[in-house]
């Protein structure tokens, strides 16, 4: 199956906590990262998931923020740092390609973003994505 989910990253699942209805999958990235994902707990037992399974985690590009250094006292689980590798801009939003280990995210966030957080091509960021907001597959 082919997916317009631009953000794509390869990992491992390391422990699984089930709830009544969601759990919560923290995953080991490739890069070395660790990701959470909070997904239905019915989703986690059809893809069969377990400690060592191997996932890709995915995220559109419109779920993830920038910032230009950690934030501290947010709920936020996944915090990811990189560096802006690419801008492209329209009119009113721009896709931010970051480098991250392991890996590249696309970020599409509002051309004033860009703007006000002085972005370019270099510049440390942390991508910042809620658990919410990442789903998980199985190869």
């Amino acid at each position: 199956m082919s997916l317009s989910i631009r953000n794509q990253l390869a990992g491992t699942v390391t422990t699984i906590t089930p709830g009544e209805v969601m759990a919560t999958v923290k995953v080991s990235l490739t890069g070395g990262q660790d990701l959470t994902a909070a997904i239905t707990l019915e989703a986690a037992q059809e893809l069969g998931l377990a400690a060592g399974s191997a996932v890709r985690a995915l995220v559109k590009s419109t779920e993830v923020s920038l910032a230009t250094a950690p934030v501290e006292g947010l709920s936020i689980r996944n915090q990811l740092p990189g560096t802006v590798r690419d801008i492209a801009t329209g009119g009113a939003m721009a896709s931010v390609k970051v480098a991250v280990e392991g890996g590249d995210l696309t970020a599409v966030i509002t051309r004033d973003a860009v703007t006000e957080l002085a972005l370019a091509s270099g510049t440390p960021v942390v991508a910042l994505i809620k658990s919410t907001e990442v789903a998980l597959g199985t190869p």
